[in-house]
């Protein structure tokens, strides 16, 4: 499995994948993902969501076939490496995120106040902002 640069073609499956854990957001656009790759099937995918005042690792999630094998964990080093600062989320999974420097968000940006109220499926209530400081 490779972790590459989405393209428009691998949308549909992008999407096939986000809906599986309701991921899915209206506007997703492939230049947003990066993937997972294993023999032409899109397997994983994280995608980085630029918002007025801060950028989001979002839409985060590796087939269930194929997870534990460290796919999620490449997939948001690569992530990392695209992001050119703060980075924040939305997560029901903090403790996954904290292993890469993710810390619950003292303040939170304007655009990811209501974030917990957008994640259908999922209980707000479990639902932390983090972020992390990144390259400037």
């Amino acid at each position: 499995m490779h972790i590459r640069k989405a393209k428009k073609a691998d949308l549909p499956d992008i999407i096939r994948l986000a809906k599986t854990c309701n991921l899915d957001y209206a506007g997703m656009e492939a230049d947003a993902f990066l993937v997972a790759e294993e023999g032409g099937r899109i397997l994983g995918m994280g995608g980085l969501k630029k918002h007025p005042e801060c950028l989001e690792l979002c839409a985060l999630d590796v087939d269930k076939k194929w997870r534990g094998r460290g796919w999620g964990k490449k997939l948001v080093q690569a992530l990392l490496r695209e992001a050119p600062g703060e980075l924040y989320l939305a997560t029901i999974i903090p403790d996954f995120f904290a292993r890469f420097g993710f810390e619950k968000a003292a303040a939170v940006p304007p655009s990811m106040v209501k974030k917990a109220e957008w994640c259908a499926g999922c209980r707000p209530e479990l639902c932390t902002i983090m972020v992390k400081e990144g390259r400037k």
